[in-house]
C-alpha cells in the first residue's frame, strides 16, 4: 500500500505513516519501502510479533497497571506484574524502562483524604467471577442499621467499580433481568457458581455508572433547607454540601439584597446531616427555616458566646 493509502485507511497524515512505518523497521518488524510509480510500503508475509506468551488475565491486568492498590485489592498484583515483564521483553532496550519511568511520574489513589481504606473479603472471590463471567449466589446486608435484614440474590456480575476508597458490583438480578449496584462490603457470603452467563454487549459501564451516581444523590437528598449566605458563604457552599446541589441551588436563587446576602433553597439529607454541614461556613450562613434548624444554630451561638465570653 502506498503512503497516501494507509493514510486514508490509518487516518493519519502521510508523514505520520512514514514515521511509524521508519519506527517499525528498527523495532526489527519486517516492514518495507519499495519506491516507484507501484511501490508502496509491504510487510513480509508470515511475520508475527515477538509479543508472546501473555495471559489473559495478564492482558487484562495491564489495562488496570495505573491502579496498583485495586489489583492488589482484587489479587491481580502478580498477573499485572508479569505482564508488565513479557512487554517489557517485547520493546527496544530503549523503551524498556517506560514503566518505571510512567511509575514515577504518575500514580492513582483512590481512596478520600482522612478515611482509611478497607479490603472487603470477600473482594477477589466477587473479581474473579467478574472476569469469568460466573454466575453468583450472594447473601446481602441491606443498610448499616439495626435490626439488619439479608436477602439472597441470584446476580450476573458484571463489573467492579471503586469509588472513594469504596467497592461496588453492579450486575444483573437474574430473576428481574435488571442491573443494580451493591456494597461488596455488605455482601456476608458469595458462592461462585459453575454456570457462565452471556454479557449484554451494549451494556456501557461508565454511562450505567454516571447515570446510577446521579440517582442515587438525588435519591438522598430528601428534605430543604432556605438559607441566607454572605458572598464567601457562597463561594464556600460547594465544600460544605453536595457540589451539585449546591450550583444548581445557586442557580435558581434571586438577585443579592442590599448587603450583598444571597437567599437560597438547598436540597440535603437530612435536618441533622445539614446542621453538620452548615455548621462549617460559621457566620458565612443564617439558616432561615426549617426553625427547628434554625434553634439548632440559635442555642449553639449561645453555647459559643458562654464558651468565649462576650
Amino acid at each position: 500500500m502506498t503512503a497516501a493509502e494507509l493514510a486514508g485507511e490509518l487516518e493519519v497524515s502521510e508523514r505520520t505513516v512514514t514515521r511509524d512505518a521508519q519506527a517499525l523497521s528498527e523495532a526489527g518488524v519486517p516492514v518495507y519501502a519499495d519506491r516507484g510509480r507501484a511501490g508502496g510500503y509491504r510487510l513480509i508475509g508470515g511475520y508475527r510479533t515477538r509479543l508472546t506468551g501473555l495471559a489473559r488475565s495478564e492482558a487484562e491486568a495491564l489495562f488496570l497497571s495505573g491502579v496498583p492498590a485495586a489489583l492488589r485489592e482484587m489479587g491481580l498484583e502478580d498477573a499485572a506484574s508479569a505482564a508488565r515483564l513479557k512487554v517489557s521483553a517485547a520493546l527496544l532496550p530503549s523503551l524498556r524502562d517506560a514503566s518505571r519511568t510512567a511509575s514515577q511520574r504518575f500514580h492513582l489513589d483512590a481512596p478520600a483524604w482522612f478515611k482509611e481504606p478497607e479490603t472487603p473479603g470477600l473482594l477477589p472471590t466477587v473479581a474473579d467471577a467478574v472476569w469469568d463471567d460466573r454466575r453468583i449466589t450472594a447473601r446481602y446486608r441491606r443498610g448499616d442499621k439495626e435490626p439488619q435484614r439479608e436477602v439472597v440474590r441470584e446476580l450476573e456480575p458484571y463489573a467492579l467499580v471503586l469509588k472513594a476508597g469504596a467497592w461496588y458490583l453492579c450486575a444483573r438480578v437474574a430473576e428481574e433481568a435488571s442491573f443494580r449496584v451493591y456494597r461488596i462490603d455488605r455482601f456476608t457470603t458469595v458462592a461462585v457458581r459453575e454456570d457462565r452467563f452471556t454479557r449484554d454487549e451494549e451494556f456501557d459501564l461508565p454511562a450505567f455508572w454516571e447515570e446510577r451516581a446521579a440517582q442515587f444523590a438525588r435519591s438522598i437528598l430528601r428534605a430543604e433547607v432556605v438559607v441566607r449566605l454572605t458572598g464567601e458563604g457562597v463561594r464556600q457552599l460547594a465544600y460544605t454540601v453536595d457540589p451539585r446541589s449546591a450550583r444548581e441551588a445557586l442557580a435558581a436563587a434571586g438577585d443579592p439584597d442590599e448587603r450583598g446576602r444571597v437567599t437560597v433553597t438547598l436540597p440535603v439529607e437530612s435536618e441533622e446531616v445539614a446542621h453538620a454541614q452548615l455548621t462549617a461556613l460559621g457566620p458565612e450562613v443564617e439558616v432561615l427555616s426549617p426553625a427547628t434548624l434554625r434553634k439548632r444554630f440559635t442555642d449553639d451561638a449561645a453555647r459559643l458566646t458562654e464558651l468565649y465570653g462576650a
